[in-house]
């Protein structure tokens, strides 16, 4: 385990995760949100789209791309 700083908060932790135990919950709770958007909008093309469609922040959405998180999914960034 490592002493890391919070990829979404910016709070000092220590694990294996880039994200603080309070945001590894928020972050499933904005990957569900995502799900369900992209499930009901089908013609979203960026990133940008869906942080406006959903209120999460463009920098998380990159990072769940970036992280695999968000499945099938095929965004021009």
């Amino acid at each position: 385990m490592e002493f890391k700083k919070c990829l979404r908060c910016g709070s000092f932790f220590i694990s294996d995760n880039d994200v603080c135990c309070n945001c590894q919950v928020r972050d499933r709770a904005d990957i569900s949100r995502l799900t369900n958007f992209i499930d009901e909008n089908i013609n979203i093309t960026s990133a940008e789209d869906l942080s406006i469609g959903t209120g999460i922040a463009i920098n998380n959405i990159n990072r769940f791309i970036a992280n695999n998180s968000l499945p099938n999914i095929d965004l021009k960034l």
